[in-house]
């Protein structure tokens, strides 16, 4: 993809988008979001306030957890929980 066909997306001008990427101009809360949309990444990671980057097969995913009855959310935390401790512990321990 390139500054030109998000620009295009945007209904506005590459040099606009490389403004935007140097700093040099900040973009209107409406074409952040349709940046975020565009590159399907959250509108807080694209904006500088958060490392997290949510792309949209993580936010569906996200989505999807949301809908289940509890006893569900339940299972999948406890399995995610399991996954994730051990990472936690070796950053802890290195």
């Amino acid at each position: 993809m390139s500054q030109d066909d998000l620009a295009k997306f945007l209904g506005t001008k590459g040099p606009a988008i490389g403004r935007n990427e140097r700093d040099e101009m900040k973009p209107s809360i409406e074409a952040a979001s349709k940046m975020a949309q565009y590159l399907e990444v959250s509108l807080d990671w694209l904006m500088g306030h958060t490392d997290l980057e949510l792309d949209k097969k993580m936010i569906q995913r996200i989505q999807e957890v949301s809908k289940m009855d509890s006893k569900n959310k339940e299972h999948v935390f406890a399995m995610l929980d399991a996954f994730i401790r051990p990472t936690k512990l070796q950053g802890v321990l290195n």
